[in-house]
């Protein structure tokens, strides 16, 4: 079976080895035909904590690493520039 892989947004990396990323899924609605935007977040696990804020990544799912943690960093596709 293979594993599940969603590609998002970090919006928060204050945790220790833990990112929040939001998925956008676009769908039309079932009546009335309109795309729609739905969001969710997860958390998951970053070990090298290499994320920063706004990074385009793909996680994929993995055996639960704490209460709401089932995901895992697979790979960064996008770093922001860090501006001061």
């Amino acid at each position: 079976m293979a594993t599940k892989e969603k590609i998002g947004t970090v919006v928060s990396n204050k945790m220790d080895k833990t990112i929040i990323i939001i998925v956008e899924e676009k769908y039309a609605h079932p009546l009335y035909g309109k795309t729609v935007k739905k969001t969710r977040r997860f958390m998951a696990h970053d070990e090298k904590n290499q994320c920063l804020l706004g990074d385009k990544v793909i996680i994929s799912e993995t055996r639960p690493l704490s209460r709401k943690k089932r995901w895992a960093l697979e790979q960064i596709l996008t770093k922001t520039k860090i501006s001061n």
